[in-house]
């Protein structure tokens, strides 16, 4: 497996491993994937590591649900 850190790759293959990482975005989407491929830019410019990233967006997530609700196998339904 070849290193995806920014010292080890060009811009150009940065934003390749986005693109095949994230998927087809533009495919009946509901224009949320564009966000997602806003948050990597940092990476295809250099500035900061996938990891780096992806830390903070899990650091920042927040599920709308609250202590007491719970969820159900497919997440939309609360039993």
């Amino acid at each position: 497996m070849r290193s995806i850190l920014i010292k080890d790759t060009t811009r150009e293959e940065r934003e390749q491993i986005v693109n095949e990482s994230i998927g087809n975005v533009s495919g009946s989407c509901d224009g949320c994937a564009v966000g997602i491929l806003d948050m990597y830019d940092d990476y295809i410019e250099g500035r900061r590591e996938l990891r780096d990233i992806n830390a903070s967006f899990r650091a920042n997530y927040q599920s709308g649900y609250g202590e007491d609700e719970s969820r159900s196998s497919c997440g939309f339904i609360k039993y």
